[in-house]
Formats: C-alpha cells, sequence, structure tokens
C-alpha cells in the first residue's frame, strides 16, 4: 500500500514509518519540524529511513489546506495516518488558540483531503480526552465530555470531526485513543524522557502532587501494532474509537523507582503541588481494540524503559 504519515518525523511516526517500509509499503511522511523541540532531533529520527526507496519525505504544514490537496492528490494513498499535532497538556493551557488551529483546523484539512479520494484515516487520538473519569478502566462508551486541558479538548474535537465525516461522507475513520507512550526517540519534554535523563546526569526531577498519580503506559512498538492493524483493516472497521494501551497501570513514585533500579542510582526529587489539567489516573480497557484488531500488548514496563534508558545512554 502508499501510505501518507503525517508528523512522520515525530516520535511515533519514525517508529511508524520504520516499521510500514520493513512491511514493504510506500510511505510518504510529512512533516513541519517545528520548533517545539529541538528540529536536529526530529532530523535524526527519520535520517535513517533515507536508505529505504520507498521513503520520502516532504516538509510542510497540515494548517496549509491547498498544499496538503494537493500533496494528497499527487501521492494518491491508500491510507491517511495523521499523527501531527500539537502535543503536551500544560503548555496547552498556555497557548490554547495554537492547539486549535493545529489540533482542530489542520485534522479539518486533513478529513477533507481524504474525502475528495474516499482514503482511509487512522486519526491518532489521546487518552486525555476521558478527563478525570471516574469510571475504570476508561471504556470507550464513556461519554468523554469533561476533557481538563485544551489539548484534550482538541482531541476530543477531532473524535467528534472524525465521525462528521464518516457520516456525511462514509470515509473511514479509526480514532486511536493513545495511552501515555514512551520508548526510543520519545519526545524530550515526556516525563520518563525527562526523570531518565535527570537521573542519568544526577539531575534533579520534579514530580507533582503526592507521586499516587498513575497512568497506563503504552510501549511505542505496542502502538505501532495498533496503527498497522488499524490500516489493514480500516474499510471494513468503517467507524471505530478505540483504546490503545499498555495492559498495566504504574503509579509515579513506582515508575521513578524502576528507573532508579535500571539506571543505578537514586533519583534527586523537587516535590512540587499538583498541577492544572493533569489528571490523577489513566487505565485502558483494551477489550475492543483487542477483539477488532488483535491488539495484544507485549512490552512489559520494565522491559520498555531499559530500552528507553539504553536508547538515552547511546544519545548520550
Amino acid at each position: 500500500m502508499k501510505i501518507l504519515v503525517t508528523g512522520g518525523a515525530g516520535f511515533i511516526g519514525s517508529h511508524l514509518c520504520a516499521r510500514l517500509l520493513k512491511d514493504g509499503h510506500e510511505v510518504l511522511a510529512i512533516d513541519n519540524f517545528d520548533p517545539y523541540y529541538d528540529v536536529a532531533l526530529k532530523e535524526r529520527h527519520v535520517a535513517f529511513l533515507a536508505e529505504y526507496s520507498a521513503f520520502a519525505l516532504e516538509r510542510g504544514d497540515i494548517r496549509d489546506a491547498s498544499w496538503l490537496r494537493e500533496t494528497v492528490r499527487n501521492f494518491a494513498p491508500d491510507r491517511i495516518v495523521h499523527l501531527a499535532a500539537r502535543a503536551g497538556v500544560r503548555p496547552s493551557i498556555e497557548s490554547p488558540s495554537e492547539y486549535s488551529d493545529v489540533n482542530v483546523t489542520g485534522s479539518i484539512n486533513i478529513f477533507e483531503a481524504a474525502r475528495l479520494r474516499n482514503t482511509p484515516v487512522i486519526f491518532a487520538s489521546s487518552s486525555s480526552v476521558y478527563g478525570d473519569s471516574t469510571r475504570v478502566p476508561y471504556r470507550e462508551d464513556d461519554a468523554a465530555s469533561t476533557p481538563v486541558s485544551p489539548y484534550a479538548a482538541t482531541k476530543r474535537a477531532g473524535e467528534l470531526l472524525a465521525f462528521t465525516y464518516h457520516h456525511l461522507y462514509q470515509l473511514p475513520i479509526i480514532c486511536l485513543r493513545f495511552f501515555t507512550v514512551y520508548g526510543p526517540r520519545q519526545r524530550p519534554d515526556m516525563a520518563i524522557h525527562k526523570f531518565a535523563h535527570a537521573i542519568l546526569n544526577d539531575d534533579a526531577i520534579t514530580l507533582f502532587g503526592d507521586g499516587k498519580t498513575a497512568r497506563d503506559y503504552t510501549f511505542v512498538s505496542d502502538i505501532v501494532d495498533g496503527i498497522t492493524a488499524s490500516i489493514e483493516r480500516a474499510p471494513e472497521l468503517k467507524f471505530q474509537i478505540l483504546n490503545l494501551g499498555g495492559g498495566r497501570v504504574i503509579e509515579l513514585r513506582e515508575l521513578v523507582c524502576c528507573l532508579e533500579k535500571i539506571i543505578g542510582k537514586p533519583a534527586k526529587i523537587n516535590w512540587q503541588s499538583n498541577q492544572p489539567g493533569d489528571v490523577k489516573l489513566t487505565s485502558a480497557d483494551i477489550s475492543k481494540a483487542r477483539e477488532l484488531l488483535g491488539y495484544a500488548p507485549r512490552i512489559s514496563i520494565e522491559d520498555g524503559l531499559r530500552a528507553a534508558v539504553e536508547w538515552l545512554r547511546e544519545e548520550a
């Protein structure tokens, strides 16, 4: 298949492109190389993909509707995987309009370009849409009507727009709610990357609250498994919202303890009060993804953390 990946130079995008190329697909990655974090990191993420003759990379912004339509028309993809987004809960509180512009307007442009060719779309959503849900684990039929950050609200808006495009144009779209993805090439602003990097360098880490907030951490290769299964099944599934989680919830303090054991030294911790926009818990019910996609996370938190730390050591 010919597959277009938005945000293809990012953390998840670069892993996905590598998997698709190894599986024999033709891949066009588009990315605007937003300086949200060091652009050189993104460039390194995709540099090794140049060895594949079936890979191409274009620099462009999904907010540029005419460029996007032309790119989709010229490449004529069989599937679009829409990963590009402005990410991060806390920064979204400072710049809500920018998050809306990229995550909502940009997604509309993707859906518009896709409907012109009836190209199935895999849309990257987020567990943040559940807000502080009281029903655990989180199920896709939960209301998801109380997001507690602008980032979460834009991701829920993307899901609603996805349904609208499916309803109006019968466009096949699968919305995947990712649960705290981590692993090699993770963004530097994300917790596991920050914590491991700080411990390795004898720097202090900042923890918020009492250390009892908990997350369903998902290793990046498991997420890629879910995406690739969605690519295969999108036309027959038509419209679905699916959780992709790691299968185990771990408290913040326990996470840090795991990193301390793997790295072999204690963390220096700077405790701070709770941050607005953060949720206390994420926990995925993955039974629907298991049924429809055959999704089964394989990487334990311990093995995943070891891989992440090993990558950081190699990068140092």
